[in-house]
Protein backbone atom coordinates (compact mmCIF):
# COMPACT_ATOMS: atom_id res chain seq x y z
CA UNK A 1 0.00 0.00 0.00
CA UNK A 2 1.34 3.45 -0.91
CA UNK A 3 0.73 6.99 1.06
CA UNK A 4 -2.56 8.00 0.49
CA UNK A 5 -1.43 11.96 1.79
CA UNK A 6 1.50 14.01 2.61
CA UNK A 7 0.28 16.98 4.48
CA UNK A 8 1.75 20.22 5.86
CA UNK A 9 1.13 21.33 9.30
CA UNK A 10 2.78 24.69 10.35
CA UNK A 11 5.11 25.20 13.62
CA UNK A 12 6.92 27.82 14.95
CA UNK A 13 7.01 31.31 12.99
CA UNK A 14 8.02 29.59 9.38
CA UNK A 15 8.68 25.41 10.42
CA UNK A 16 6.50 23.09 8.57
CA UNK A 17 6.15 19.17 10.03
CA UNK A 18 5.41 16.85 7.53
CA UNK A 19 2.42 14.07 8.23
CA UNK A 20 2.15 11.39 6.10
CA UNK A 21 -0.49 9.05 6.03
CA UNK A 22 -2.47 5.67 4.66
CA UNK A 23 -6.03 5.26 3.88
CA UNK A 24 -6.36 2.98 7.12
CA UNK A 25 -5.33 6.05 9.39
CA UNK A 26 -1.78 5.52 10.24
CA UNK A 27 0.48 8.25 10.35
CA UNK A 28 4.31 9.35 10.65
CA UNK A 29 5.72 12.48 11.53
CA UNK A 30 8.73 14.37 9.95
CA UNK A 31 10.50 16.83 12.34
CA UNK A 32 7.98 17.84 15.18
CA UNK A 33 9.80 20.05 16.66
CA UNK A 34 6.53 21.53 18.15
CA UNK A 35 4.36 18.98 19.81
CA UNK A 36 1.47 20.96 19.72
CA UNK A 37 0.21 21.61 16.50
CA UNK A 38 1.04 17.84 15.60
CA UNK A 39 -0.81 16.05 18.47
CA UNK A 40 -3.57 18.28 17.17
CA UNK A 41 -3.16 17.42 13.42
CA UNK A 42 -3.20 14.33 14.20
CA UNK A 43 -6.68 14.19 16.69
CA UNK A 44 -8.29 16.48 13.80
CA UNK A 45 -7.89 14.28 11.22
CA UNK A 46 -8.33 10.51 13.66
CA UNK A 47 -4.54 9.72 12.77
CA UNK A 48 -2.82 6.91 14.60
CA UNK A 49 0.69 7.74 14.92
CA UNK A 50 3.13 4.94 14.38
CA UNK A 51 6.45 6.52 13.96
CA UNK A 52 8.34 9.29 13.49
CA UNK A 53 11.65 10.22 11.45
CA UNK A 54 13.73 13.19 12.25
CA UNK A 55 16.59 14.41 10.24
CA UNK A 56 18.82 16.14 12.29
CA UNK A 57 19.55 17.50 15.77
CA UNK A 58 18.53 21.03 16.08
CA UNK A 59 15.58 21.87 18.60
CA UNK A 60 12.68 23.08 16.28
CA UNK A 61 13.26 19.28 14.29
CA UNK A 62 13.11 17.62 17.96
CA UNK A 63 11.81 19.62 20.11
CA UNK A 64 8.25 17.91 20.86
CA UNK A 65 9.42 14.41 21.19
CA UNK A 66 9.41 14.18 24.49
CA UNK A 67 5.63 15.62 24.44
CA UNK A 68 4.74 12.76 21.40
CA UNK A 69 6.12 10.06 23.02
CA UNK A 70 4.17 10.81 25.94
CA UNK A 71 0.84 11.12 24.25
CA UNK A 72 1.58 8.33 21.69
CA UNK A 73 3.36 5.95 23.60
CA UNK A 74 6.31 4.03 22.85
CA UNK A 75 6.88 3.99 18.79
CA UNK A 76 10.08 4.15 16.75
CA UNK A 77 11.71 7.25 16.29
CA UNK A 78 14.08 7.15 13.52
CA UNK A 79 17.11 9.76 13.38
CA UNK A 80 20.68 9.82 12.77
CA UNK A 81 23.72 9.39 15.18
CA UNK A 82 23.36 12.10 17.54
CA UNK A 83 23.26 13.47 21.22
CA UNK A 84 19.36 13.12 20.98
CA UNK A 85 18.14 10.57 23.11
CA UNK A 86 14.67 10.80 22.15
CA UNK A 87 15.44 9.12 18.53
CA UNK A 88 15.32 5.05 19.33
CA UNK A 89 16.15 3.68 16.52
CA UNK A 90 19.07 4.93 14.38
CA UNK A 91 19.74 4.91 10.93
CA UNK A 92 22.65 6.20 8.53
CA UNK A 93 22.97 6.72 4.84
CA UNK A 94 22.57 4.00 2.65
CA UNK A 95 20.46 2.37 5.42
CA UNK A 96 16.48 2.11 4.72
CA UNK A 97 13.36 2.07 6.89
CA UNK A 98 9.59 0.28 6.13
CA UNK A 99 6.99 2.16 7.53
CA UNK A 100 3.29 2.26 6.25
CA UNK A 101 4.02 0.00 3.48
CA UNK A 102 6.72 2.13 2.16
CA UNK A 103 10.24 1.86 1.95
CA UNK A 104 11.68 5.18 3.51
CA UNK A 105 15.71 5.55 1.78
CA UNK A 106 18.34 7.61 3.79
CA UNK A 107 20.64 9.62 2.28
CA UNK A 108 23.55 11.18 4.44
CA UNK A 109 23.64 15.08 3.69
CA UNK A 110 26.10 16.70 5.91
CA UNK A 111 26.92 20.11 5.83
CA UNK A 112 23.85 22.07 7.66
CA UNK A 113 25.11 19.67 10.26
CA UNK A 114 27.17 16.82 10.64
CA UNK A 115 24.26 14.74 11.20
CA UNK A 116 21.99 15.49 8.60
CA UNK A 117 20.04 13.01 7.15
CA UNK A 118 17.32 12.71 4.10
CA UNK A 119 14.80 10.30 3.58
CA UNK A 120 13.54 9.25 -0.50
CA UNK A 121 10.50 7.86 -1.40
CA UNK A 122 10.40 6.01 -4.61
CA UNK A 123 7.26 6.88 -6.89
CA UNK A 124 6.18 3.32 -6.39
CA UNK A 125 5.59 4.13 -2.33
CA UNK A 126 4.94 8.19 -1.91
CA UNK A 127 1.76 10.02 -2.35
CA UNK A 128 0.34 10.33 -6.24
CA UNK A 129 2.79 7.76 -7.60
CA UNK A 130 5.16 10.46 -7.46
CA UNK A 131 8.60 10.62 -5.77
CA UNK A 132 9.64 12.57 -2.58
CA UNK A 133 11.99 13.82 -0.71
CA UNK A 134 12.58 14.99 2.77
CA UNK A 135 15.36 16.53 3.46
CA UNK A 136 14.66 19.01 6.82
CA UNK A 137 17.01 22.27 6.59
CA UNK A 138 19.30 20.99 3.61
CA UNK A 139 17.88 22.01 0.21
CA UNK A 140 15.05 24.64 0.74
CA UNK A 141 13.03 25.77 -1.99
CA UNK A 142 15.32 28.50 -3.84
CA UNK A 143 18.10 27.99 -1.08
CA UNK A 144 20.22 25.90 1.20
CA UNK A 145 20.54 25.75 5.31
CA UNK A 146 23.84 27.19 6.68
CA UNK A 147 26.79 25.58 7.60
CA UNK A 148 26.40 25.52 10.89
CA UNK A 149 28.55 22.27 11.44
CA UNK A 150 29.92 20.72 7.79
CA UNK A 151 31.92 22.70 5.24
CA UNK A 152 31.37 23.65 2.01
CA UNK A 153 32.62 20.63 0.49
CA UNK A 154 30.33 18.23 2.16
CA UNK A 155 27.08 20.78 1.45
CA UNK A 156 28.32 20.90 -1.91
CA UNK A 157 28.42 17.30 -2.22
CA UNK A 158 25.37 16.96 -0.52
CA UNK A 159 23.19 19.03 -2.41
CA UNK A 160 24.74 17.34 -5.66
CA UNK A 161 23.32 14.24 -4.66
CA UNK A 162 20.08 15.29 -4.28
CA UNK A 163 20.08 16.78 -7.31
CA UNK A 164 20.65 13.92 -9.29
CA UNK A 165 16.87 12.15 -8.26
CA UNK A 166 14.76 12.32 -10.83
CA UNK A 167 13.18 15.44 -11.37
CA UNK A 168 9.70 15.45 -10.54
CA UNK A 169 11.00 14.24 -7.16
CA UNK A 170 8.91 16.40 -4.80
CA UNK A 171 11.12 18.60 -2.28
CA UNK A 172 9.40 18.76 1.59
CA UNK A 173 11.87 20.99 3.31
CA UNK A 174 11.37 22.24 6.52
CA UNK A 175 10.95 25.87 6.11
CA UNK A 176 9.03 28.53 4.57
CA UNK A 177 11.73 30.52 3.26
CA UNK A 178 11.50 30.42 -0.41
CA UNK A 179 10.18 34.53 -1.03
CA UNK A 180 13.29 35.58 0.94
CA UNK A 181 15.43 32.37 -0.64
CA UNK A 182 14.03 33.74 -4.33
CA UNK A 183 14.83 37.44 -3.73
CA UNK A 184 18.93 37.03 -2.92
CA UNK A 185 18.89 34.24 -6.03
CA UNK A 186 17.62 36.65 -8.53
CA UNK A 187 20.78 39.09 -7.23
CA UNK A 188 22.69 36.34 -7.79
CA UNK A 189 21.92 35.11 -11.13
CA UNK A 190 19.42 37.99 -12.30
CA UNK A 191 19.15 36.97 -15.80
CA UNK A 192 17.42 33.66 -15.20
CA UNK A 193 13.97 33.89 -16.86
CA UNK A 194 12.41 30.77 -15.15
CA UNK A 195 13.28 32.49 -11.99
CA UNK A 196 12.14 35.73 -12.50
CA UNK A 197 8.75 33.48 -13.20
CA UNK A 198 9.05 31.60 -10.21
CA UNK A 199 9.30 34.89 -7.96
CA UNK A 200 5.91 36.05 -9.37
CA UNK A 201 4.25 32.90 -8.51
CA UNK A 202 5.65 32.70 -4.94
CA UNK A 203 4.97 36.29 -4.65
CA UNK A 204 1.52 35.52 -5.29
CA UNK A 205 0.84 32.50 -3.44
CA UNK A 206 2.66 33.91 0.14
CA UNK A 207 -0.01 37.35 -0.63
CA UNK A 208 -2.52 34.51 -0.73
CA UNK A 209 -0.91 32.92 2.72
CA UNK A 210 -0.20 29.63 0.51
CA UNK A 211 2.40 27.59 1.07
CA UNK A 212 5.21 27.53 -1.34
CA UNK A 213 6.10 23.65 -0.40
CA UNK A 214 7.01 21.08 -1.67
CA UNK A 215 9.11 22.08 -4.66
CA UNK A 216 10.58 19.86 -7.43
CA UNK A 217 13.92 18.72 -8.05
CA UNK A 218 13.56 19.37 -11.76
CA UNK A 219 12.44 23.60 -10.90
CA UNK A 220 15.42 23.68 -8.05
CA UNK A 221 18.14 23.03 -10.67
CA UNK A 222 16.55 25.69 -12.75
CA UNK A 223 16.23 27.78 -10.37
CA UNK A 224 18.13 27.45 -7.25
CA UNK A 225 21.32 29.32 -7.47
CA UNK A 226 23.18 26.87 -5.04
CA UNK A 227 22.13 24.26 -7.47
CA UNK A 228 23.39 26.19 -10.35
CA UNK A 229 27.29 26.92 -9.50
CA UNK A 230 28.23 26.30 -13.35
CA UNK A 231 26.07 29.16 -14.28
CA UNK A 232 28.46 31.64 -16.31
CA UNK A 233 25.89 34.63 -15.10
CA UNK A 234 26.17 33.37 -11.11
CA UNK A 235 29.64 32.79 -11.54
CA UNK A 236 30.60 36.79 -12.75
CA UNK A 237 27.80 38.03 -9.57
CA UNK A 238 29.66 36.08 -7.14
CA UNK A 239 33.26 37.10 -8.19
CA UNK A 240 32.30 40.70 -8.25
CA UNK A 241 29.98 39.73 -4.73
CA UNK A 242 33.19 38.49 -3.08
CA UNK A 243 35.86 39.93 -4.64
CA UNK A 244 37.58 36.72 -6.42
CA UNK A 245 38.65 35.53 -9.48
CA UNK A 246 38.14 32.04 -11.31
CA UNK A 247 37.42 29.55 -8.52
CA UNK A 248 36.23 25.74 -8.61
CA UNK A 249 32.48 24.98 -8.48
CA UNK A 250 33.14 24.14 -4.69
CA UNK A 251 34.88 27.52 -3.98
CA UNK A 252 32.04 29.43 -6.04
CA UNK A 253 29.40 27.67 -3.91
CA UNK A 254 31.46 28.45 -0.43
CA UNK A 255 31.44 31.92 -1.70
CA UNK A 256 27.54 32.13 -2.76
CA UNK A 257 26.30 31.23 1.09
CA UNK A 258 28.95 33.71 2.20
CA UNK A 259 27.49 36.24 0.30
CA UNK A 260 23.83 34.55 1.46
CA UNK A 261 24.96 34.82 5.32
CA UNK A 262 25.52 38.24 4.87
CA UNK A 263 22.64 39.58 2.64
Amino acid sequence: MTLAKIEFIPAFSDNYIWCLSDVDGNALLVDPGDAEPALAHLKAHHLQLNAVLITHHHPDHVGGLPEILNACGDIPVYGPQNHCETINHRVAGGDSVQLLGSTFEVIAVPGHTLDHIAYYLRAEDSENNTPALFCGDTLFAGGCGRLFEGTPEQMYASLGALSELPGPTRVYCAHEYTLNNLKFALQAEPGNAALAKRMDTTEQLRADNLATVPSTIALELDTNPFLRTQSKELQRTVAQAAQISEGTAVEYFAALRAWKDRS
